[in-house]
């Protein structure tokens, strides 16, 4: 009797799953949208889409209300995507205060999440690589960014709404992917590891000829690879060069997909973009971004940077601070 009442209430619970209604899930987006798919899901609820255009908050601000794609919100970047941690910038904020943003943004779970940059340079395309690394970390898998970005919109003589849109609050709650965030101890201990480190910064800094204002010393993570995120982009089209040709831009030595390949740069924004490129498009799924990156290692005097500079190069450069 005992069995027979055992079997009957495990099949109430059966009955009771089955009659509950499935989770709700945000539709399947790939790393790169066109402005043919945005146009055809523009309407849907479950779509979320960002205007990021900021370069300088103001002239940001002023482009976007004069004309963004119907329904985008504006979300200013670095703005809440990036904080300092005391002389440390941009590194990526607490989780709850990213939740908290994102929740009142309107972002959850069931919305595809659309980065809409400007479509102008490489740098600026880094900033939506940098939203996109930011949500994927926190555990959002359905984000994507509008290939072309607003100027592709735009060229395409699609409709422009003005004015601001008001975020309609979600609850987001974040799932953390430790494996896509590195710390500097965890780049020092990779240093004598198979891990290929990527710098994605120009040449002149990687070499230790120039450096960023907050870095506090010149050159690079030793045993580092030189791999400017610039040459990724297309600027006479605003966009991500071809997959085609942005894989015969990778060196051989990155070439396995299955190696630990950490990509860093000053603050981690070029940085971004390598992930993306290296990870998302050609599918290297073994890449972890150091947000950190130099203006963080460089101010640990016992961390050992490898540089090309020269007395020449301090010189010059005493000489030209006077003449600048």
């Amino acid at each position: 009797m005992a069995l027979l009442r055992h079997i009957i209430g495990a099949l109430a619970i059966v009955f009771v799953m089955a009659q509950a209604p499935a989770a709700i899930a945000a539709p399947t987006v790939t790393p790169l949208v066109s402005t043919d798919w945005l146009a055809a899901n523009l309407d849907r609820d479950d779509v979320l889409v960002l205007d990021i255009r900021s370069k300088g908050a103001k002239s940001g601000e002023e482009d976007y209300l004069k004309g963004h794609i119907p329904g985008a919100l504006r979300s200013a970047y670095p703005g809440y995507w990036r904080t300092n941690r005391g002389s440390v910038t941009g590194v990526l904020p607490s989780v709850d205060k990213l939740e908290a943003s994102l929740s009142e943004l309107g972002v959850s779970e069931r919305k595809a999440v659309v980065i809409v940059p400007a479509g102008t340079d490489s740098t600026e395309f880094g900033a939506a690589a940098r939203i996109y690394w930011t949500l994927k970390y926190l555990g959002h898998d359905a984000v994507a960014i509008l290939d072309g970005g607003h100027a592709a919109w735009v060229a395409e003589k699609r409709p422009l709404e003005t004015g601001a849109v008001t975020p309609r609050g979600d609850m987001f709650v974040a799932d953390i992917q430790p494996e896509l965030l590195v710390a500097t101890s965890d780049v020092a201990e990779r240093m004598q590891s198979s891990a290929i480190l990527v710098d994605g910064r120009p040449e002149a800094q990687f070499s230790g000829k120039a450096k960023h204002p907050n870095a506090t010393r010149f050159g690079r993570i030793p045993g580092a690879q030189n791999l400017d995120q610039a040459q990724f982009f297309d600027a006479d089209r605003g966009r991500l060069k071809d997959k085609t040709v942005l894989a015969s831009l990778v060196p051989p030595t990155l070439a396995d997909a299955n190696v630990e390949i950490v990509s860093y740069c000053n603050t981690g924004h070029w940085a971004a973009t390598n992930w993306f490129v290296l990870r998302e498009v050609l599918g290297h799924k073994n890449v972890t971004l150091y947000d950190d990156s130099m203006v963080g290692w460089s101010q640990d005097e016992a961390l050992p940077m490898a540089s090309e500079r020269s007395m020449l190069d301090d010189i010059k450069a005493f000489f030209d601070g006077l003449l600048g």
